[in-house]
């Protein structure tokens, strides 16, 4: 992520609304020199910052991280009648359920749920599901797949980088997702999924990763403009005080979107032992 760009449209925003430095420091309960060191570029908001000053700047997140044509590059992926992931679970979610079987209704969240595939999925195996995704066309979509199949399921529209979870989850599960979260996010975030997860709960997540000698995919250019690939490891780094049940990194051929490709993904499957004697 540029901090230099994010600085210049903090600025501009600020600018735009007449605001002076402390004006917008004291709305946000900071020091005036703060914002001076975001808009140098030599300092980056915190990740639970960035939804108040986007609020307090009357724009988004997306736009403050420089981000554009995300949500209608996904639209336009999902607005057709086929469903462009197909309707298979991933398998991650049969792993899920083999740690956590739905002995009870387990609360899980899912992190860009697309149109719905994977929250279906756990919902109709008696699962309690809350998910979200960017594009109102997926949602639409999952809607109509959770009618279809008979289950409740709580869908709504959310950013990535907006959201964060307001209540406790046995199990959070994202696939694909999290190369939208730029570098300085990732830390603080997968501390709040962790803070969020009960005691024995699932955190399972995936990560595309970058290698030099994989180009990159070829899908939606405003998509793949808005990537920040993550670095073999970087995902277990920050759940190294959980206990791992899947650790692994593999190269796999794609055709999402009709032209064949390659990605490298890091999943991880880990359990919150924190308040286990």
């Amino acid at each position: 992520m540029n901090h230099l760009k994010t600085g210049d449209i903090i600025n501009k925003k600020r600018k735009e609304l007449g605001l002076t430095q402390n004006q917008l420091a004291s709305s946000l309960n900071i020091s005036f020199q703060a914002v001076s060191k975001w808009e140098k570029g030599t300092a980056y908001p915190d990740i639970e910052m960035l939804p108040k000053l986007a609020s307090v700047l009357d724009t988004t997140v997306d736009a403050l991280l420089g981000y554009k044509g995300m949500t209608a590059d996904y639209d336009n992926r999902y607005c057709t009648d086929e469903y462009y992931w197909g309707l298979m679970p991933n398998s991650i979610c049969y792993d899920i359920m083999k740690l956590l079987p739905p002995v009870k209704p387990y609360r899980v969240l899912d992190i860009g749920c697309g149109e719905g595939k994977d929250a279906v999925f756990f919902a109709k195996c008696g699962y309690s599901v809350t998910a979200f995704d960017i594009s109102q066309s997926g949602i639409d979509k999952a809607k109509t797949l959770a009618e279809h199949n008979q289950v409740n399921v709580h869908f709504f529209k959310a950013d990535i980088l907006d959201y964060r979870p307001d209540q406790e989850y046995d199990i959070i599960f994202s696939s694909g997702v999290f190369h939208l979260l730029p570098e300085t996010m990732r830390k603080e975030f997968c501390d709040n999924l962790k803070s969020h997860t009960s005691n024995m709960g699932i955190n399972a997540l995936n990560v595309f990763v970058q290698k030099p000698f994989i180009a990159p995919a070829p899908d939606s250019t405003g998509i793949e403009e808005a990537r920040s690939l993550w670095y073999s490891g970087e995902l277990f780094h920050y759940y190294h005080d959980w206990m791992f049940h899947t650790c692994t990194e593999e190269i796999f051929d794609c055709d999402s979107g009709g032209s064949p490709h390659k990605h490298c993904m890091d999943t991880l499957i880990a359990q919150n032992y924190a308040n286990v004697s």
